[in-house]
C-alpha cells in the first residue's frame, strides 16, 4: 500500500481508524459508516434519508469526535430564514459599527436535519456554502473550516409541511444514503449499550476516541484525489452516468456530475479499501447512492413500483464494466 500520511499511520489506516471508532456507538450500520466516511474522504455532501431514530445525529457526533472536529445541526422547519443557516449583520450599538455574526454552517460537519421542511429560499441558502465552501454576507467573503461536510436528512415518508428540494441542491450532494432499520440482532446490541448505566435517552459518544484531527482528514481528502484511476475505468464511469439519460422509464437521467460523482467516490472508497489504485468495482459498488437522486423516474414506472434503486441495478447489468 502507497497511500501514506507523513511518516505515520497510512491513509487506509487513519481511515479504518475512524470507522473503528464510529462503530463503536453506531450498531449495525457498517454500510451506511462506509458510504459517509467515503463521502467525507472524497470532500462531497451528503443525504441522509431514513425513519426517525436509526442513528444520524449519533452518526455526525461520532464522525466529528474520532477527527476533534466541530459540528453544529440546523432543525429546518418552514419559517426557518436563510439568516438563519448562513448568519447575519448586526448593529452594534455600543460601537455604533454593523458586526457579522456568522451562522451553524460555519463548522466541520453541519447536520442539517429534514432539510425538506424549509421552503425553497431557505434551501438555496444552502447551496453556496455547499458549493464554494463559502458565505458571502454584505460583500464579505467568509470561508467555512476545512474539512466541510453537509449531512442533511430528509424523512422518506410523504408528509404535510414538507418541500421538495430542488435539481441544483440534490446536485450538490455527492452521495443520497439509505439508512434502513438495524437487524434484530444489532438492534438488541444498540438497545443493551444505550440503556447500560444511563439516566434518559440521551445520545453519547463518549466511546469514541479522536484518531486524527482536521488536518489529517484533509490529508485523506488530497490523497484519494490523486489516486490512479485508468482510463477504462473512467470511460465506465462516465457510460454508467451517461446510460441513465437513455433508459426506458427514466424521465431525466444523470447529468455530468454523475459521471464525476462515480469517479470522486470510487477513489474514496479505494482508499478506504487499502489500495491506490480504482477498479470498476469501486464505481460499481456506489452507483446507486451515488446516482438514485440525480434521476427521475417517469410516473408508468412508479405506478408499476418501479423505484430508482430498480433501475440502477437494472442498468448496471445492462453495462459492461472493463475487467483486465
Amino acid at each position: 500500500m502507497s497511500v501514506t500520511h507523513g511518516q505515520g499511520p497510512s491513509a487506509w489506516e487513519r481511515a479504518q481508524q475512524i470507522k473503528k471508532q464510529i462503530a463503536r456507538v453506531l450498531i449495525g450500520q457498517d454500510e451506511v459508516v462506509d458510504q459517509v466516511l467515503i463521502c467525507l474522504i472524497a470532500g462531497g455532501h451528503t443525504l441522509l434519508e431514513g425513519v426517525p431514530g436509526t442513528g444520524k445525529t449519533l452518526l455526525v457526533r461520532a464522525l466529528a469526535r474520532s477527527f476533534q472536529g466541530e459540528s453544529a445541526r440546523i432543525q429546518f422547519t418552514p419559517d426557518l430564514m436563510p439568516s438563519d443557516v448562513v448568519g447575519h449583520v448586526l448593529y452594534d450599538a455600543q460601537s455604533g459599527r454593523f458586526r457579522i455574526r456568522k451562522g451553524p454552517v460555519f463548522t466541520n460537519l453541519l447536520l442539517a436535519d429534514e432539510i425538506n421542511r424549509a421552503p425553497a429560499k431557505t434551501q438555496s441558502a444552502m447551496l453556496e456554502v455547499m458549493q464554494e465552501h463559502q458565505v458571502t454576507l454584505e460583500g464579505r467573503t467568509m470561508e467555512t473550516p476545512t474539512p466541510f461536510m453537509t449531512l442533511a436528512t430528509q424523512n422518506p415518508i410523504e408528509q404535510e409541511g414538507t418541500y421538495p428540494l430542488p435539481e441544483a441542491q440534490l446536485d450538490r450532494f455527492l452521495l443520497k444514503v439509505l439508512i434502513p432499520y438495524p437487524s434484530e440482532e444489532a438492534e438488541f446490541r444498540l438497545v443493551s449499550e444505550v440503556t447500560r448505566d444511563q439516566v434518559g435517552d440521551a445520545l453519547h459518544v463518549d466511546q469514541v476516541e479522536p484518531v486524527t484531527d482536521a488536518a489529517g482528514v484533509s490529508a485523506l481528502q488530497r490523497q484519494a484525489a490523486v489516486l490512479r484511476a485508468d482510463e477504462r475505468v473512467v470511460e465506465y464511469a462516465v457510460r454508467t452516468a451517461r446510460r441513465t439519460r437513455e433508459w426506458p422509464g427514466v424521465a431525466m437521467g444523470a447529468g455530468p456530475g454523475g459521471g464525476l460523482a462515480l469517479l470522486r467516490v470510487a477513489r474514496a472508497a479505494a482508499l478506504l479499501a487499502g489500495r491506490d489504485f480504482v477498479t470498476p468495482d469501486d464505481v460499481r459498488a456506489l452507483a446507486t447512492a451515488a446516482l438514485r437522486h440525480r434521476i427521475q423516474l417517469t410516473p408508468d414506472l412508479e405506478i408499476e413500483g418501479q423505484s430508482a434503486d430498480d433501475v440502477i441495478e437494472a442498468l448496471l447489468r445492462d453495462v459492461d464494466a472493463p475487467r483486465t
